[in-house]
């Protein structure tokens, strides 16, 4: 009785998939159900599908070399998803070894005249290149692709390198029914293990088997035997305020930590903080450039040596940075990093920038100390062990009267204490190199703002005449910064371009400066309203901050990252003399969830004019995936308002 009944749970949970979604998750054979249906109910805009995957990583006895046996069961919703069709795999190689792929076998399942097909993969139809300097790809096309096919395919990858453990990506750009990994782990090597992404595992299971790996002579090795499964894997698809996906998508990672040779030999590979700060001492790339402090003599004017105020010394040595050196782009931060260099060639990467801003502070007796990093497209930094490759970007912070001051002078357009918005990355690792290094937070210290104020008059010609005065802050400064100065008819005509339904007739930049922290412009323009009947509308946006809703999914599974707190002020006035006011827009007021953010809207009229107050503010740099919904209406009420507020006018008899 007890083993009926243990049955027959079995069955009801393996059934489970099919029976919601109609495709068979529980096999790799292919029903003609699965080739009949062409969507996938729980994400309706799905173009592709993973029905099935399961991956099998061990090491194997004879060659000792790692083998990874892939499969998967993919289906083609519809023609969008023939890209999906062409499967690239990359073959990672030193120069010395290299990881290898074989038996690639792919067949492909349709439905043609009620019949069900079979086309095989033919190998000829299997192509290899190089990649770049690390990597070989392996790329194939499944053929006979139809919308509806169902591919069943799968190969085996052999790698020689141990520290890179097969990693499993859970999720990718398309959906998944269901995802199984199953590592063998000898304990001759010990890894630590990432779950990333947030996910949770439907299966989570792990066992020992003995004696799996054996030398002949010299000992044996146990496994530990882990299976992760994970169900209904909705699809990553990127959407605006993000930093890269790598930060979110579920996978597991494995980075080693320790190996232990038959013969007895353990070689601590994942090193302490401790040890690594040591070794950054001595290092030719950042120690030994942190020491340079003999190649920065007469660099310097005597008026910026001879100040007295630090604040004001950091400050010119900064600006000095500013004006002498050019960034070329690269991002080096652990290879080719001469501060010598760039002395001599005035330009350089990040790391010899900021170390010589470094050098210079430190040889005028200010408090400074170098920032490791992470930059928002490179992904976070592994913060509960050592990983020097996640770092790609070095700052510097220094600390005047017991305030702090973060430092990049790769910009010429940042103001003093002003991060690029790529540093925006949550944190970073101050190096200390005496005392030892810790975790630091890495903020917007202030709140970027765009303020508009708007003054408008309706004349007797119907048409709308005025003044915008736009003064930006922050990283909304930066931008305008960067396309003013780099070209400014260029940059006058972006907005021409933006709002073609506006005449602008002067403009002028308020006493612009490249380093400074806010910028301000005036427009003059020309506005003509819309007549039906005897009635004028005027939309009294003339410019808007969003014309459309950046938040467009219907759930979204990771932060929201704007970087910084944003604040946005427009006030205009309209003056309605000789015109009477039928109609005004109501006011609205809105919240965020926890007063994270608030919205106040309000519009009034007397005889002679109309004034309308707009302000919206994001009081949190980042938002957690659960303030979505509420964001997400948040900006479709701010869209509404600056596309849909109606003045209506009528002349006065």
């Amino acid at each position: 009785m007890t083993s009926i009944l243990r049955i027959a749970i079995l069955l009801l949970t393996t059934t489970n998939i099919q029976a919601q979604t109609g495709f068979n998750a529980n096999g790799f054979e292919v029903t003609k159900q699965d080739i009949e249906l062409n969507v996938y109910a729980k994400d309706s805009t799905a173009n592709a599908l993973i029905i099935r995957e399961t991956g099998k990583s061990f090491v194997d006895r004879e060659t000792f070399l790692l083998n990874s046996e892939i499969k998967k069961k993919l289906k083609i919703l519809n023609r969008s998803g023939f890209d999906n069709a062409t499967e690239t795999i990359y073959l990672y190689g030193n120069g010395i070894k290299k990881e290898t792929v074989d038996d690639i076998k792919a067949t492909v399942y349709n439905i043609e005249n009620g019949q069900v097909t079979q086309t095989k993969l033919d190998k000829s139809s299997i192509f290899e290149e190089k990649y770049n300097e690390d990597y070989t790809i392996v790329k194939f096309t499944f053929p006979n692709i139809k919308e509806g096919s169902v591919i069943v395919y799968s190969y085996t990858l052999e790698s020689p390198f141990m520290f890179k453990y097969k990693s499993w990506y859970f999720q990718e750009d398309i959906p998944k029914l269901y995802s199984e990994y199953r590592p063998s782990i000898p304990g001759n090597w010990e890894y630590n293990i990432k779950l990333v992404g947030g996910k949770k595992l439907h299966t989570n299971t792990s066992s020992l088997r003995q004696n799996c790996l054996q030398v002949l002579g010299a000992g044996a090795s146990d496994c530990g035997d882990y299976i992760y499964v994970m169900k209904d894997i909705p699809a990553f698809i990127p959407e605006k305020f993000m930093t890269t996906k790598e930060n979110y998508l579920a996978r597991i990672e494995y980075e080693l930590k320790v190996f232990r040779g038959f013969d007895g030999r353990v070689d601590n590979i994942t090193k302490t903080w401790e040890t690594v700060d040591n070794e950054l001492k001595s290092d030719k790339d950042i120690g030994r450039q942190l020491k340079k402090s003999s190649v920065t003599k007469d660099l310097l004017s005597d008026t910026i040596v001879n100040e007295n105020d630090k604040l004001k010394k950091a400050q010119a040595i900064y600006n000095y940075m500013l004006d002498n050196y050019t960034w070329d782009k690269q991002y080096n931060i652990f290879k080719d990093v001469s501060v010598k260099d760039l002395i001599e060639n005035k330009s350089g990467n990040v790391s010899e920038i900021n170390i010589l801003l470094h050098n210079l502070m430190d040889a005028n007796d200010i408090d400074v100390k170098p920032i490791l990093l992470s930059t928002r497209s490179n992904g976070f930094a592994t913060r509960i062990f050592p990983v020097l490759s996640d770092f790609n970007y070095l700052i510097v912070q220094v600390t005047i009267d017991d305030q702090t001051y973060m430092l990049d002078a790769t910009d010429k357009y940042l103001s003093f204490g002003q991060l690029p918005f790529r540093c925006l990355n949550q944190y970073g690792r101050l190096l200390d190199l005496k005392n030892g290094g810790t975790w630091i937070e890495i903020n917007a210290n202030d709140p970027s703002y765009k303020k508009l104020r708007v003054s408008l008059k309706i004349d007797e010609t119907e048409n709308i005449t005025g003044e915008i005065k736009n003064n930006t802050s922050g990283y909304h400064a930066l931008r305008v910064k960067e396309s003013y100065f780099d070209n400014p008819e260029s940059h006058l005509n972006t907005y021409v371009n933006s709002y073609p339904s506006l005449e602008f007739l002067n403009y002028k930049a308020e006493n612009p400066q490249k380093k400074e922290q806010d910028f301000t412009e005036k427009f003059e323009i020309t506005q003509f309203p819309e007549r039906i009947g005897d009635n004028i509308y005027v939309n009294p946006f003339v410019f808007s901050s969003y014309t459309e809703n950046p938040l467009k999914l219907q759930e979204r599974n990771y932060p929201i990252d704007f970087g910084y707190k944003d604040a946005y002020l427009y006030s205009v006035e309209l003056k309605t003399e000789n015109y009477e006011v039928v109609s005004i827009p109501e006011s609205i007021s809105l919240s965020l969830p926890n007063n994270t953010g608030t919205l106040v809207y309000s519009v009034n009229s007397n005889e002679d004019s109309v004034t309308i107050f707009f302000k919206y503010y994001f009081k949190e740099p980042i938002y957690d995936s659960a303030y979505y919904d509420a964001l997400k209406q948040y900006f479709a009420t701010i869209v509404d308002i600056q596309k849909n507020s109606l003045v209506v006018l009528k002349k006065k008899q």
